[in-house]
Protein backbone atom coordinates (compact mmCIF):
# COMPACT_ATOMS: atom_id res chain seq x y z
CA UNK A 1 0.00 0.00 0.00
CA UNK A 2 2.88 2.03 0.06
CA UNK A 3 3.37 4.93 -2.47
CA UNK A 4 -0.75 5.22 -2.50
CA UNK A 5 -2.32 8.58 -1.84
CA UNK A 6 -4.47 8.66 0.80
CA UNK A 7 -8.25 9.11 -0.40
CA UNK A 8 -9.80 12.57 0.73
CA UNK A 9 -12.84 12.26 3.53
CA UNK A 10 -15.62 13.91 4.66
CA UNK A 11 -15.97 13.43 8.34
CA UNK A 12 -18.43 14.13 10.58
CA UNK A 13 -16.98 17.39 11.75
CA UNK A 14 -17.47 18.70 8.13
CA UNK A 15 -21.04 18.74 7.71
CA UNK A 16 -23.71 21.70 9.31
CA UNK A 17 -25.45 19.88 11.82
CA UNK A 18 -26.09 23.33 14.20
CA UNK A 19 -29.66 24.70 13.44
CA UNK A 20 -28.92 27.97 14.83
CA UNK A 21 -25.83 27.71 11.24
CA UNK A 22 -28.51 26.61 9.65
CA UNK A 23 -30.94 29.66 10.41
CA UNK A 24 -27.74 31.79 9.75
CA UNK A 25 -27.00 30.43 6.56
CA UNK A 26 -30.53 30.96 5.09
CA UNK A 27 -31.52 33.96 6.80
CA UNK A 28 -31.61 37.08 4.64
CA UNK A 29 -28.38 39.00 3.56
CA UNK A 30 -25.64 36.98 5.55
CA UNK A 31 -25.12 34.56 2.49
CA UNK A 32 -24.81 34.45 -1.22
CA UNK A 33 -25.87 32.11 -3.63
CA UNK A 34 -24.90 30.53 -7.59
CA UNK A 35 -26.65 27.92 -9.59
CA UNK A 36 -25.26 25.28 -11.80
CA UNK A 37 -28.30 23.41 -13.03
CA UNK A 38 -29.10 21.64 -11.29
CA UNK A 39 -27.83 22.54 -8.19
CA UNK A 40 -27.84 25.67 -6.22
CA UNK A 41 -25.15 26.53 -3.26
CA UNK A 42 -25.82 29.10 -1.04
CA UNK A 43 -22.74 30.07 0.91
CA UNK A 44 -21.34 32.06 3.76
CA UNK A 45 -18.51 33.24 5.20
CA UNK A 46 -17.41 33.35 9.42
CA UNK A 47 -15.17 33.71 11.45
CA UNK A 48 -13.71 30.09 12.34
CA UNK A 49 -14.21 29.10 16.34
CA UNK A 50 -11.52 26.66 17.98
CA UNK A 51 -11.34 23.24 16.36
CA UNK A 52 -13.80 23.86 13.42
CA UNK A 53 -13.19 23.03 10.26
CA UNK A 54 -12.30 25.55 7.46
CA UNK A 55 -15.38 24.07 5.24
CA UNK A 56 -18.76 22.76 6.81
CA UNK A 57 -21.34 21.49 4.16
CA UNK A 58 -24.70 20.74 3.92
CA UNK A 59 -26.77 18.09 1.32
CA UNK A 60 -30.55 18.99 0.72
CA UNK A 61 -32.87 17.44 -1.79
CA UNK A 62 -36.12 17.81 -1.76
CA UNK A 63 -39.24 15.28 -1.25
CA UNK A 64 -40.64 17.59 -3.35
CA UNK A 65 -38.11 16.15 -6.27
CA UNK A 66 -37.65 12.87 -5.29
CA UNK A 67 -40.56 11.02 -3.20
CA UNK A 68 -38.68 7.72 -3.26
CA UNK A 69 -35.85 7.86 0.01
CA UNK A 70 -33.42 5.88 -2.23
CA UNK A 71 -33.51 8.65 -4.96
CA UNK A 72 -32.84 10.95 -2.71
CA UNK A 73 -30.09 9.26 -0.64
CA UNK A 74 -28.74 8.70 -4.48
CA UNK A 75 -28.32 12.14 -5.27
CA UNK A 76 -26.79 13.18 -1.59
CA UNK A 77 -24.39 10.56 -1.97
CA UNK A 78 -23.61 11.63 -5.07
CA UNK A 79 -23.15 15.38 -4.62
CA UNK A 80 -20.97 14.06 -1.20
CA UNK A 81 -18.46 11.98 -3.05
CA UNK A 82 -18.49 15.03 -5.65
CA UNK A 83 -17.18 17.26 -3.09
CA UNK A 84 -15.57 14.87 -1.42
CA UNK A 85 -13.10 14.61 -4.08
CA UNK A 86 -12.90 18.65 -5.24
CA UNK A 87 -13.06 20.06 -1.60
CA UNK A 88 -9.17 21.15 -2.04
CA UNK A 89 -10.43 24.02 -4.62
CA UNK A 90 -11.79 26.04 -1.50
CA UNK A 91 -9.71 24.71 1.75
CA UNK A 92 -6.42 26.02 0.23
CA UNK A 93 -7.82 29.50 -0.39
CA UNK A 94 -9.39 30.04 2.97
CA UNK A 95 -7.70 32.32 5.59
CA UNK A 96 -7.06 30.62 9.20
CA UNK A 97 -9.72 32.83 10.82
CA UNK A 98 -12.27 32.40 8.61
CA UNK A 99 -14.33 29.32 7.49
CA UNK A 100 -17.10 28.47 5.02
CA UNK A 101 -20.27 27.02 5.62
CA UNK A 102 -21.81 25.65 2.20
CA UNK A 103 -25.62 24.38 1.56
CA UNK A 104 -26.00 22.42 -1.86
CA UNK A 105 -29.56 22.20 -3.13
CA UNK A 106 -30.61 20.34 -5.78
CA UNK A 107 -33.36 21.89 -8.39
CA UNK A 108 -33.63 19.11 -10.97
CA UNK A 109 -36.52 16.43 -10.92
CA UNK A 110 -34.42 13.73 -12.60
CA UNK A 111 -31.43 12.26 -11.47
CA UNK A 112 -28.13 12.49 -13.08
CA UNK A 113 -25.42 10.60 -13.90
CA UNK A 114 -22.14 11.02 -11.30
CA UNK A 115 -19.51 12.72 -13.81
CA UNK A 116 -21.78 15.39 -14.68
CA UNK A 117 -22.83 15.77 -10.61
CA UNK A 118 -19.31 15.76 -10.36
CA UNK A 119 -18.93 18.77 -12.97
CA UNK A 120 -21.44 20.62 -11.75
CA UNK A 121 -19.78 20.78 -8.09
CA UNK A 122 -16.38 22.06 -9.57
CA UNK A 123 -18.32 24.74 -11.35
CA UNK A 124 -19.60 25.73 -8.23
CA UNK A 125 -16.49 25.55 -5.93
CA UNK A 126 -14.32 27.11 -8.32
CA UNK A 127 -17.32 29.97 -8.39
CA UNK A 128 -17.37 30.35 -4.40
CA UNK A 129 -13.24 30.16 -4.25
CA UNK A 130 -13.07 33.24 -6.63
CA UNK A 131 -15.90 34.75 -4.48
CA UNK A 132 -14.07 34.47 -1.63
Amino acid sequence: MTGLAASPTLSKRERIVSRKLIELLFSKGSSRSTSAFPLRIVFMEKAREESEEPVQILVSVSKRHFKRAVKRNRVKRQIREAYRHHKTILTGRIADDKSIAIAFIWLADELFESQQVERCVKRLLGKVAESI
